[in-house]
């Protein structure tokens, strides 16, 4: 079914009886050219753009849970391409151009807003670094703008810009951010790569990768064993636990990362707003609630719940650059388990096990990435090699000691 305008009239005078479900529900097969293990954003990306891109059939994407149930429909929305190192402001630059025509090219309401975003600063040095970072934006062609205090104020009035610990000195700007749906983003790539006859089984769990002298030949589930040509993992913060079936130790630690909402208001963020002394960033919802979140809640789990200091912390971030919000309800919150990178920047690559390809440690950049990782995860698997700007994000880096310290984002930033 075609999503239009026509069709949400003629449905709506018939009483909206004739609406298809998203994606079919397909049963397990016995085996399959290529088995993607992990169904959130990156899974299904990968899986539609092998089909689509690369006219690959008999694939299959298996999740242990529901389409939406992991971090992809547990995150913050926030859509950026404002990266400083030349191993990741092409990867960002070319996420965010698919970003821009995915509702088009998906046919599925995503709700892309691009608000623009704006990263604050509170002194000379971090406006310094901000010019770097600006720089290297432009070189990209992903645009940037260095706003000065009194540009920043006439579109966020309502920041303290006299705080005396942070008081606000201007922001970089990149307009084309901001926020898109993240549960439809699960839901449309499931929909479209579905209708190119892509198997998404939900509710299946992998227990085990079959591996035999040396070479990965099927995965085993709690439905039985699926063999496949090549074996595709992309599991986000289970990263650790599934590779270490296959014998394969990963410089992954996994974290749980608390976002929140606020009762609704009215508009009052322009975009996305993000704090230069800490770390808290915040945007609105079109139903008027506050998104925003912060830090890492600072220790090791593979539960999806935070703890009540971070709740705190994240809070006392947003209050130092806004105060006003402090009368607004916190309404709810969740955790997403993070796939923490020894240096803040991921993995796209082969494994050393044939026929066994990994997808992980995206930190806090993993929804951003959804369409460039989905693209450049299926040129690895298409063609057994790396797509052109994604070619440094291998597994070796760190014994070969090209680590991508992108600002130290990694779990344990100390060990640098």
């Amino acid at each position: 079914m075609k999503y239009s305008i026509f069709k949400i009239i003629s449905q709506a005078l018939s009483g909206n009886t004739g609406w298809q479900p998203a994606w079919e529900k397909r049963e397990l097969k016995p085996s399959y050219n290529i088995i993607i293990v992990g169904g959130g954003g990156h899974g299904l990306a990968t899986a539609y753009y092998l089909a689509k891109k690369f006219n690959i059939s008999n694939i299959a994407v298996i999740e242990k849970g529901w389409i939406g149930s992991g971090n992809v429909g547990r995150n913050t929305t926030i859509i950026r391409s404002n990266y400083l190192l030349k191993q990741n402001q092409p990867f960002y630059e070319l996420s965010l151009k698919l970003w821009e025509n995915l509702e088009q090219e998906l046919n599925y309401n995503a709700m892309v807003s691009q608000r623009g975003i704006m990263n604050l600063f509170h002194n000379d040095p971090q406006k310094d670094a901000f010019v770097r970072r600006g720089n290297s934006m432009k070189l990209s062609g992903a645009g940037a703008e260095l706003l000065t205090k009194e540009q920043v104020m006439k579109v966020a009035p309502f920041l303290d810009y006299e705080n005396a610990r942070f008081p606000i000195k201007g922001a970089l700007c990149q307009s084309r951010g901001g926020t898109v749906r993240h549960d439809a983003v699960a839901w449309g790539y499931a929909r479209a790569a579905s209708k190119l006859g892509v198997d998404i089984i939900e509710n299946c769990e992998v227990k085990n990768i079959v591996v035999e002298n040396g070479k990965c030949i099927a995965i085993e589930t709690d439905r039985g064993l699926v063999k496949s040509n090549k074996t595709a993992i992309c599991v986000s913060g289970a990263s650790s636990l599934v590779m270490g079936t296959a014998g394969i130790k990963l410089p992954i630690e996994s974290h749980v990362l608390q976002a929140f909402v606020s009762e609704a208001i009215k508009p009052l963020i322009p975009g996305v707003i993000t704090f230069g002394a800490g770390h808290f960033y915040v945007s609105q919802s079109d139903k008027g609630g506050l998104v925003f979140g912060g830090d890492l809640d600072g220790y090791n789990s593979y539960a999806q719940r935070g703890n009540l200091p971070t709740i705190e912390d994240v809070c006392e971030g947003g209050m130092a650059i806004m105060p006003m919000i402090g009368r607004a309800k916190l309404v709810r919150l969740w955790g997403g388990i993070m796939d923490m990178s020894m240096d803040g920047s991921p993995f796209i690559d082969k494994t050393p096990i044939d026929n066994l390809f990994f997808n992980g440690g995206w930190c806090y950049g993993g929804f951003k990435a959804t369409p460039a990782s989905g693209l450049c995860y299926a040129h690895l698997l298409a063609k057994d090699e790396h797509h052109k700007v994604a070619s440094e994000y291998k597994l070796d880096r760190f014994k070969r000691g090209m680590i991508i310290d992108e600002k130290g984002q990694g779990a344990q930033p100390n060990l640098h």
